[in-house]
């Protein structure tokens, strides 16, 4: 209940959430705040209202203490809207859910966030990028609560072996929103008898962080600056090495605002192929720096070097046995199901080749011959059209896939290269032919080469995504919203993966004068 006007202290409810998901230690977090303001003389109720799993709602722990006086308070088992003191959110969006639930407040509410972020199930599930804003949330936030602190808890708990509720506590400590001593939170954490050591180092970390920020006026830490170097330095063969450092030039070269994306993309391409496939990826490039200009803040360019280098480095059987067969992989499926290095791991790879998929890593003309003969390739798909499981872990299992792998040298002369690469150029050519009558339509030409992605079927229903967007350009010729209309056919096209909500836009365009 809420104190009534003129309360002392002594009769003040102090009234904190913590909103964490599964495997956070929201529970433990919420013992370890009672026990500490128990400690220190206070009556405390703990209780908590679960959410819905896999990332659609968090549990909201929910914790009211008042010092005791020789009268017993009554609690509340919930947080109420703009009756919250102290509101916990294990990761940044459930701090945006908080707000928009009207747990915080400008005038009394001080906001503890990790600002890292997991993924929700309606981020996941959009067919493109579905991720909520960041930067949003902190702004909200900044904006919503009283005192606002965040950075990356879970690194800290992470880098000391631990869980993130033994950062949060620390943060919370380091906050002085509670009326206990540091020590008070050390002895409650003590107590639980597992993991101390590593729960008190992330402790006393987010402690010294928090105080931080405390000191600096309560603002959400700073971003660190962004790597300024375009090309990361590389090492290598001397041979290599040199013409590495021929593109990094060229890259240097670019106009300021398109050197940061150039650079990423450069080294995807030469990643993907070599060094004379970075040298392309320039020179398809710097046809649409040609055309640009600082007026337009290179956006034509700056999307140009993102989406070539995605174009270039398509998805296909010799990228997919690259990428299962480098050590970097094995080292992060290591990490992720937390095997030891001296433990043995057995990887199964699940592959399920198309027809399609096998004419493309044969020679062009071979390739070709056989998808062009309907009888021979429904009799080989027949044979090849099944789900196989590898054991990477086994040597014969592994030395396939790095036989595949290894096609990466002939890659120019298959057939899967030579379509990608005709399918490029008519995308490319198509984007910068408008750019030159109507900048903002090249533009957003460029722009939907994001919807084609993956592998297999769903490289091909991307594909045709792509192509109906596109197949609205004759009905928009001569219209100044052109641009527009392209923008929200993708952005349809995005939302969902049957492609129905693209359909309807589709059937709108048409209907235009």
């Amino acid at each position: 209940m809420r104190p009534k006007a003129g309360a002392s202290d002594d009769e003040r409810v102090i009234k904190l959430a913590v909103l964490a998901v599964g495997g956070q230690g929201g529970g433990v977090l919420a013992d370890w705040i009672t026990d500490v303001a128990e400690r220190n003389g206070y009556i405390a109720q703990s209780t908590s209202v679960a959410g819905v799993a896999q990332r659609t709602g968090a549990t909201i722990y929910y914790i009211e203490m008042a010092r005791d006086t020789g009268r017993l308070p009554v609690f509340a088992l919930s947080p109420s809207q703009g009756d919250v003191d102290i509101l916990i959110a294990a990761e940044l969006m459930e701090a945006g859910r908080a707000i928009i639930r009207g747990f915080v407040t400008p005038e009394r509410t001080t906001l503890i966030a990790s600002s890292h972020r997991i993924a929700a199930v309606s981020e996941k599930i959009e067919p493109g990028d579905g991720r909520a804003s960041s930067e949003k949330v902190h702004a909200t936030a900044e904006a919503a609560a009283k005192r606002f602190i965040a950075f990356d808890m879970e690194k800290i708990a992470a880098e000391n072996g631990t869980m993130i509720s033994a950062s949060l506590l620390g943060a919370l400590a380091g906050s002085d929103t509670l009326p206990f001593t540091r020590e008070s939170y050390e002895q409650a954490v003590s107590a639980g008898g597992r993991g101390v050591k590593a729960s008190l180092a992330a402790f006393g970390a987010a402690y010294d962080r928090a105080r931080g920020i405390a000191a600096a006026g309560d603002k959400a830490a700073p971003k660190p600056a962004a790597e300024s170097k375009a090309v990361p330095k590389v090492s290598g063969p001397e041979t290599l090495l040199k013409g590495w450092q021929e593109l990094a030039v060229r890259v240097a070269a670019l106009p300021e605002p398109v050197r940061d994306m150039a650079g990423r993309g450069l080294r995807k391409v030469v990643d993907f192929q070599d060094i004379a496939y970075g040298g392309e990826y320039l020179d398809r490039l710097d046809k649409a720096v040609a055309l640009d200009d600082a007026d337009h803040r290179y956006a034509l360019s700056t999307a140009a070097a993102k989406h070539l280098a995605n174009a270039m480095c398509y998805d296909d059987m010799i990228r997919v046995a690259d990428l299962k067969t480098r050590s970097s992989r094995d080292r992060r499926v290591r990490k992720e199901v937390g095997v030891k290095d001296n433990t043995v791991l057995q990887v199964t790879e699940y592959f399920h080749p198309r027809i399609e998929e096998f004419c493309g890593t044969l020679p062009v003309g071979l390739g070709s011959y056989i998808e062009n003969r309907p009888n021979l390739a429904a009799f080989l798909d027949r044979r090849i059209n099944r789900g196989r499981h590898i054991r990477t872990d086994s040597f014969s299992g592994f030395a396939m896939l790095w036989f595949i792998a290894g096609l990466r040298r002939w890659r120019r002369r298959l057939l899967r290269h030579k379509v990608e690469v005709e399918h490029l150029e008519r995308w490319y050519e198509l984007a910068l032919a408008h750019a030159r009558e109507n900048y903002a339509l090249g533009q957003e030409i460029l722009n939907c080469r994001r919807l084609i992605k993956g592998y297999s079927d769903t490289h091909a229903r991307a594909q045709s995504k792509f192509d109906r967007v596109l197949s609205a350009l004759p009905m928009l010729e001569g219209r100044e919203d052109a641009a527009d209309w392209i923008r929200r056919l993708r952005e349809a096209a995005l939302k969902d993966e049957k492609g129905d909500m693209l359909d309807g836009a589709l059937k709108t365009v048409a209907t235009l004068d």
